[in-house]
């Protein structure tokens, strides 16, 4: 203990680097001794101290950040940049086959697993719509064809029909070639029309019950011409009446479609056969025949719209390739199903209508069928008897080559004819003289059917007349506007001409 501390007082000393303190002992008023207690007070050893622990906790954090970071850049970074390297090479070379590589199983390896999922569904998508890329140049390919040809013919008689020197018999047989063709462009159009109406769900069934036997007997007897022209022998069991419920049209549309087929693709001489199987609960009717056959792999593009198989050979048209989609359609209408079963090419094929039926033979009507289109309310009051004066007619169409041919024919007939190329033309034609008939077209610029008709019924007299449309809008919803505009009938483009002589003939 250094002297100058005495041991029997307290004693503090500082000297700016070093503390000393001194402590005396006593109990009992005895001194026991001192606690000497001696500090070194040096602040840059301490400082150093400091900073060393500062750095060495620096580095061991940039050490742990480091190690976090190449973590983070392994589980998230690098997987984020592939899948948008693998988006980026999707998007220039559109090769949706492409994935990008799953590296965790968390959720960073969920994305990617979802980025995957949803390139695959991409590629579907992308497959579904250059397949129907694909049939729409097919099908405007087969419906260019499909036109060609009745095209053709027309086009040859009208060169004929020109001829000055043509003959009486020419004439008239260039006449019947022109009326089968375009006839057959109407159903061309028409099947085209079918489509649109199932495939946009306007189509309505008549519900009704019948006798199954009666409508496959009603779809041979249509087919019969050209089953008796490719000399094809039938064979059918008619077993008992089988009733259930379904749209008696729609039915016979659908086997007739299917014997047609049968008739189409099977050589000259061939056989065709119609069965019935009954279980409880639904009947299936099969149309059997030994033709071309169908390839394994073709079967399951048979019923997509607008497939054809080619039969050069039989030199029958296949036409537009809707049939069997649009009868699978309507036997689907009916809760039934259409199935098809081929060995393949040269083997033939049988076509199974499958339907459901009540157990038995007891069949209920439904409580509220569809009713069909009741016919055109007729808006007009008995006309004045004019005795020996014709019937006048003003015709109204934006087509002039249409609305000049159809005067043509109606002065032809007896008939006083005006012509109206719009319907602001019309109006005022009518309004000069009231027709006994108009026959106006709905399409027309300016004012449309529907507004000229609601304007002749306004003027006085107007509810005398008879109004048909003349259009080539021929839905049914067309029909109930035209019934609700003032129309009486509703014809539809290419009209007959009988039809309309005949209406003409009533009025």
């Amino acid at each position: 203990m250094p002297a100058r501390l005495s041991a029997s007082a307290d004693h503090t000393r500082f000297d700016g680097r070093r503390v000393e303190l001194l402590l005396p002992v006593r109990e009992g008023g005895v001194l026991h001794g001192s606690l000497l207690l001696r500090a070194h007070y040096d602040a840059l050893p301490r400082l150093l101290d400091y900073l060393a622990i500062l750095g060495i906790v620096t580095l061991a954090s940039l050490i742990l950040a480091a190690l976090v970071a190449q973590r983070l850049q392994r589980t998230i970074t690098e997987p984020i940049v592939a899948i948008a390297g693998v988006a980026r090479e999707v998007v220039q070379t559109r090769n949706y086959g492409l994935r990008a590589p799953r590296m965790t199983r968390d959720e960073v390896g969920a994305l990617v697993e979802a980025f995957n999922d949803m390139l695959a569904e991409l590629g579907g998508q992308a497959e579904a719509l250059q397949k129907a890329d694909r049939r729409k140049d097919e099908f405007l390919a087969t419906l260019a064809h499909e036109l060609r040809n009745p095209l053709a013919p027309i086009m040859t008689a009208l060169a004929i029909l020109a001829r000055p020197d043509t003959d009486r018999a020419t004439l008239l047989r260039m006449v019947d070639m022109m009326q089968r063709q375009m006839q057959h462009l109407v159903r061309l159009i028409d099947d085209l029309m079918e489509v649109s109406r199932i495939t946009t769900g306007r189509l309505t069934l008549r519900i009704e019950k019948l006798d199954l036997v009666a409508v496959v007997r009603a779809a041979v007897e249509g087919t019969a011409p050209l089953l008796l022209a490719r000399q094809h022998a039938l064979q059918a069991d008619w077993p008992a009446p089988i009733w259930l419920l379904g749209d008696r049209t729609r039915l016979v549309q659908v086997f007739a479609n299917l014997l047609s087929n049968a008739a189409k693709y099977t050589e000259p001489g061939g056989r065709i056969a119609v069965d019935f199987i009954t279980q409880p609960g639904s009947v299936a009717v099969q149309v059997s025949d030994n033709g071309i056959g169908i390839a394994p792999e073709r079967q399951a593009d048979m019923f997509e719209m607008f497939t054809r198989i080619d039969n050069a050979a039989s030199g029958v048209h296949a036409g537009l390739g809707v049939g069997l989609a649009v009868a699978r359609q309507l036997v689907a209408m009916h809760e039934g199903q259409l199935l098809l079963r081929s060995a393949g090419l040269g083997q033939g094929s049988v076509f199974t209508v499958l339907l459901p039926r009540p157990a038995g033979d007891h069949v209920e009507a439904p409580p509220a069928p569809v009713a069909a289109p009741a016919p055109l309310p007729s808006r007009r009051r008995e006309r004045p008897e004019r005795a020996g004066e014709p019937l006048s007619v003003l015709v109204a169409d934006d087509n002039v080559d249409f609305a000049d041919s159809l005067a043509a024919v109606l002065q032809g007939e007896g008939y006083r004819v005006r012509v109206a190329h719009d319907g602001q033309q019309a109006l005022q034609l009518a309004r000069e003289a009231l027709p006994d008939v108009g026959l106006f077209d709905i399409g027309m610029p300016g004012l449309d059917g529907f507004q000229l008709a609601r304007a002749v019924r306004a003027e006085p007299g107007g509810a005398t007349c008879m109004l048909a449309a003349i259009t080539g809008w021929g839905q049914q919803a067309d029909r109930q506007r035209a019934r609700e505009a003032g129309f009486d009938e509703h014809l539809v483009k290419p009209v007959d001409m009988q039809a309309v002589l005949g209406l003409l003939a009533t009025a």
